[in-house]
C-alpha cells in the first residue's frame, strides 16, 4: 500500500476569543499568562512576552486547510504549533470535514502553550509522550518544549507498518532582554541537547531494522551540527526523506536588491533577517527515515507559497510517499 506522511507547522493554531474591553489598569507582563476580571463576568487571557494570545485568523485557518487537503492529502499528518487537542479536533471538523479519524495531541510544556500533534487517516495504534525527558547535562529542567511525540501507525487490517515521531525543537528567537550572542549560544545548545535525546529514545524505543519516521519542526537546517546527533541512530544513518523533494509550484522571486532568493528547492521556510542581510532559505521542516523505510520511499513534496510570508503559515508543508 502507498502511503504519504506529511509535516507542517500550522503556525499558532490557537483558539483564543479576540475580544475588546476597557481595563482600568494594565496587567503585569507573564510568560505564564494573567487574569482579568470584568463585571459582567471573568474572562481568563493568554499572553506571551506581554502580548495578547489571539486565536489564529480564521481566513489563515482556510488557507492552511486548503493546502492540507487539495495539495498534501496526508494520510499521516505531523503538525506544530496547536493549542491543544480540542482546537485540533475542531480544525479538522470544521476546516478539514473531518478527513482524519484519529487526532493525537499531549500537553508539553511549552510557555508559547504550542504543542505537536498527529493527525491520520489510518488507526493509530500506542502513543507515548516523552515531554518529561530531561538531558544529563541539565538534569534540572525538562528537554523538549514541545515534546517528543511517539505513536504507532497501524494499517487498516491492524498491522503496524510505523512508528511516528513528531517535534518541535527550540526556535533561534532571543528575547530583546537577553544578550543576542548568548541567548542564540544557549538556543543552540537546547536544540544540540533534544537531538542527542530525540536519538537516545529511539535506541531506546526501536530495534535494530525497524521502519520509523522522526518529522517536525528542527529549526534548524539539515547539515546544522546542532540537529548532527539525531542523525545517527543505533549507530545507522537516517535517511533525508526531503532531499528530492518536489516543489508544488516556483518560489516566488525576490524583490530587486533582495539577493537572489532560494538556492536550493529543498526549503520550507524563509527567514528575513533585519538590515542589509539577504533573506535566507532553509529546510527547517523535515522527514527522516529509518533505514529499513529508506528504500520505501518512492517520492517527496513541498508544497510552495505564492507570498513571501507565507500562506497562512510561515513554513511549508512537506511529505514523503511510501510503498509499503
Amino acid at each position: 500500500m502507498t502511503v504519504r506522511v506529511g509535516t507542517f507547522n500550522l503556525n499558532n493554531l490557537f483558539s483564543r476569543f479576540n475580544f475588546q474591553g476597557v481595563v482600568s489598569t494594565s496587567p503585569a507582563i507573564s510568560n505564564g499568562g494573567i487574569t482579568i476580571s470584568f463585571e459582567a463576568g471573568h474572562v481568563d487571557v493568554r499572553t506571551f512576552m506581554g502580548k495578547l494570545v489571539k486565536e489564529k485568523d480564521p481566513a489563515d485557518t482556510t488557507t492552511i486547510a486548503a493546502r492540507i487537503l487539495q495539495t498534501m492529502n496526508a494520510d499521516v499528518l505531523a503538525v506544530q504549533e496547536v493549542e491543544h487537542i480540542e482546537i485540533l479536533k475542531e480544525f479538522n471538523r470544521d476546516f478539514l470535514a473531518g478527513a482524519y479519524s484519529e487526532i493525537v495531541l499531549i500537553e508539553g510544556n511549552d510557555s508559547r502553550l504550542i504543542d505537536v500533534g498527529i493527525m491520520s487517516k489510518l488507526p493509530v495504534g500506542a502513543i507515548t509522550s516523552h515531554q518529561t525527558a530531561i538531558h544529563p547535562d541539565d538534569p534540572t529542567s525538562r528537554v523538549f518544549g514541545r515534546d517528543l511525540l511517539q505513536a504507532e501507525i497501524l494499517a487498516p487490517d491492524g498491522g503496524k507498518l510505523f512508528t511516528l515521531y513528531n517535534t518541535h525543537m527550540k526556535s533561534h528567537f532571543v528575547p530583546h532582554t537577553e544578550d543576542p550572542v548568548t541567548g542564540a549560544a544557549a538556543a543552540n545548545a537546547r536544540r544540540q541537547r533534544q537531538a542527542e535525546m530525540t536519538a537516545a529514545i529511539i535506541t531506546r524505543q526501536e530495534r535494530a531494522g525497524s521502519r520509523f519516521i522522526l518529522t517536525g519542526d528542527m529549526n534548524d537546517p539539515p547539515h546544522s551540527p546542532f540537529l548532527a546527533p539525531m542523525l545517527t541512530v543505533d549507530g545507522a544513518s537516517l535517511v533525508n526523506g526531503l532531499d528530492n523533494a518536489v516543489e508544488s509550484r516556483l518560489a516566488k522571486p525576490e524583490t530587486p536588491g533582495q539577493g537572489p532568493g532560494p538556492q536550493s528547492t529543498n526549503w520550507t521556510h524563509r527567514f528575513n533577517p533585519s538590515g542589509p542581510a539577504f533573506p535566507e532559505y532553509e529546510q527547517y521542516d523535515q522527514i527522516w527515515l529509518s533505514p529499513a523505510l529508506g528504500s520505501a520511499l518512492t517520492g517527496a513534496g513541498i508544497d510552495r507559497r505564492t507570498k513571501h510570508g507565507g500562506d497562512g503559515s510561515d513554513h511549508d508543508p512537506a511529505w514523503v510517499d511510501l510503498d509499503l
